[in-house]
């Protein structure tokens, strides 16, 4: 797109060259130097030819060339005192580039932006001043033309690269979707089945097999988790608490989820999946070798609920309590802190021999208001 915009300031180069070299024709005989006035133009056609193709090589595109090219503008239009007369200048006939002076200010704009725009337009506009020695309806009116081209045009050059890049980005980001994709069925048609099958054949063994079995479910999970596709946000910043919980299932960890959407502000979605993980890693570590965990989320309108409940060894009352006293703030911090900071609530219920309990409650009112 940056380069379609060079090519129409190339454009607009010609025709105002072509503008104004009709009017030169027409009227150099009323100018104080005939021949001046075409040799003006002649300048005209021979830098535009010159700054054409400088522009049309990106490698050329460098700030002093733009620069030469104020520049040159800056003095046809100056010398407009020498070939003009000077009753015909006081009477506001127009400079001798006339809109052709607006090209470099253009040329700036693409280059260097909304700023570089502006100095572009300052310095033509000085030399109107100075030409003029005074500032009659028209070229006042020329001159707030050339802030106009120069701002404007800056600022949708600099609109114009945003979107490219951002056009760029999620190009890329879907290719690497695409790709990702594809590895993940090779995956899933090959390594994933074998881990299964494996898995599978293991636990109706005993002994090391066994452990193999075991060792391979665990594997199989990971690589599910790891080919899985990153959860996205709907566009108004909410997020399906489903994708964050269900790659937690594994050969252990059974994941229940309603079949519509469940659906809260980002951060509180991340933070009752990073709760719900918490309590998944208690039972890998407490609740014994051998137990099992049953995740279940449930839309209830006003509030999103998750229990984490396991069939492991399960603790006495008070434990947690004697927990918190000696310093060791794992579940009041990971689980019912980062639930409390939502407005929610968390409750933790467990007895020896009959495993452990985990009901997260956060309602929709309270973190939609957290999220504002």
């Amino acid at each position: 797109m940056v380069e379609q915009m060079w090519r129409a300031v190339g454009v607009y180069r010609l025709i105002s060259l072509v503008y104004a070299a009709v009017i030169i024709v027409r009227d150099h005989e009323r100018y104080a130097h005939p021949n001046g006035g075409l040799a003006v133009l002649a300048v005209m056609a021979a830098w535009s030819a010159l700054a054409t193709a400088a522009y049309a090589r990106v490698p050329a595109r460098r700030p002093w060339i733009a620069g030469v090219d104020v520049a040159v503008a800056m003095a046809l239009v100056l010398a407009t005192r020498l070939v003009d007369t000077a009753a015909r200048i006081d009477h506001g006939a127009g400079t001798l580039p006339l809109c052709w002076a607006a090209a470099p200010v253009l040329a700036c704009a693409v280059a260097g932006g909304p700023w570089a725009g502006l100095t572009g337009a300052a310095v033509v506009s000085v030399a109107d001043l100075l030409e003029r020695q005074a500032l009659p309806r028209n070229t006042f009116n020329g001159i707030v033309l050339l802030v106009i081209a120069g701002t404007v045009g800056g600022h949708v050059v600099r609109l114009v690269l945003r979107a490219e890049a951002a056009l760029d980005r999620a190009a890329r980001r879907e290719a690497a979707t695409a790709e990702r994709q594809r590895i993940a069925r090779d995956i899933h048609d090959s390594v994933l089945q074998v881990l299964a099958l494996v898995s599978a054949r293991g636990r109706e063994l005993e002994g090391e097999a066994a452990e193999l079995g075991r060792l391979a479910g665990e594997q199989e999970t990971a690589l599910r988790t790891l080919i899985a596709l990153p959860p996205t946000p709907a566009p108004d910043g909410r997020l399906d608490v489903r994708t964050l919980l269900e790659p937690l299932a594994g050969d252990r960890v059974t994941v229940s989820c309603p079949a519509q959407e469940v659906l809260l502000p980002e951060a509180a979605a991340r933070a009752v999946a990073a709760a719900t993980g918490e309590a998944l890693d208690n039972v890998r570590r407490h609740a014994g070798p051998d137990a099992r965990a049953w995740v279940l989320l449930d839309d209830e309108g006003e509030a999103v609920a998750v229990s984490v409940r396991d069939d492991g060894a399960g603790f006495p009352a008070g434990r947690l309590e004697e927990a918190a006293a000696a310093g060791r703030l794992g579940v009041a911090q990971s689980i019912v802190g980062r639930i409390a900071e939502l407005g929610g609530e968390a409750d933790v219920t467990s007895a020896p021999g009959r495993g452990t309990e985990v009901e997260l409650r956060v309602p929709r009112n309270e973190v939609e208001h957290h999220g504002r």
